[in-house]
């Protein structure tokens, strides 16, 4: 049983001031007749409450996946920053919360729902639920990485991370700085005066080439899939800068049996499908 208050609230029907001024207007009914108070308890299984000559469909939890864009915190609430929550806008419940957080700038799958035991499924440590992430980072990844990955890393905790699977998918070395460009970057970095110049024993040749394939290396990424079973602050970053490596784009692409909905464009989202719910509640 539930207040009706409370009920129209869950429904979509506003707060539960306003919902009390929609019984006293007459336009709430119950089972055909006329609510004769705010506080009185229905049975949201059997009882048919209309509002204005519609009925109201009750849910006692909301299922949403959405495709998170960058720049959107993932929070319920937020004084000043949009938040995810504020992108759900069908919304009926006035509870919802993100399972589980994506950084400012990461993208990609996340599910909006009210119901906390999900939640607690889905984000328990020893549940180990895969979560697969698209990265695409500064340098060559290679199988040296792979294997550590598949080792666990020291990212400055107490305890190295569980074992992840890291699978390269390209690596692109299309550099986009010509080398006329590095000789002159080459220069400036070097110039020195003649007192300097005088004293040094390094070999110059040596210097010119070891930076030339530096500011090269800076202009080769690598796009990869990386799948971890934990949810460490700023995890999959810190995985691969204990790599060398710095992240330039990140997006979640499933978790556990959900996987993002390729036709779901950045920022939108939709409603769980019945066969998606049963995916993730068993």
């Amino acid at each position: 049983m539930i207040r009706l208050d409370k009920f129209l609230a869950d429904t979509g029907y506003g707060t539960r001031s306003k919902t009390k001024q929609l019984v006293r207007s007459g336009a709430v009914l119950i089972n055909g007749e006329k609510a004769s108070s705010s506080d009185v308890k229905i049975n949201p299984e059997s009882d048919i409450v209309t509002v204005n000559g519609k009925t109201a469909a009750y849910e006692e939890f909301e299922y949403y996946m959405l495709n998170k864009p960058a720049g959107v915190i993932s929070a319920s609430t937020d004084r000043v920053e949009k938040t995810v929550v504020d992108l759900i806008t069908e919304k009926k419940r006035r509870d919802l919360f993100p399972v589980g957080r994506l950084d400012r700038d990461t993208e990609g799958l996340l599910i909006i729902t009210n119901d906390g035991m999900l939640a607690n499924r889905l984000l328990a440590p020893g549940k180990h639920v895969d979560k697969v992430y698209k990265v695409i980072v500064t340098g060559r990844l290679d199988e040296e990485d792979v294997d550590a990955f598949k080792e666990g890393l020291d990212i400055g905790d107490e305890k190295l991370t569980k074992p992840a699977v890291l699978s390269i998918i390209k690596i692109t070395e299309e550099s986009t700085i010509d080398e006329t460009t590095i000789d002159v970057i080459i220069a400036d970095e070097t110039a020195v005066d003649e007192t300097m110049a005088e004293e040094t024993t390094v070999d110059e040749t040596t210097v010119d080439e070891t930076m030339a394939e530096d500011i090269r290396a800076e202009e080769i990424t690598t796009e990869a899939e990386v799948t971890i079973t934990e949810g460490r602050f700023h995890q999959v970053k810190r995985m691969f800068e204990a790599r060398g490596h710095k992240v330039i784009y990140l997006k979640r692409l499933s978790m556990g049996r959900l996987k993002l909905d390729e036709s779901l464009p950045t920022g939108e989202y939709r409603k769980l499908t019945e066969e998606e719910k049963k995916m993730l509640l068993n």
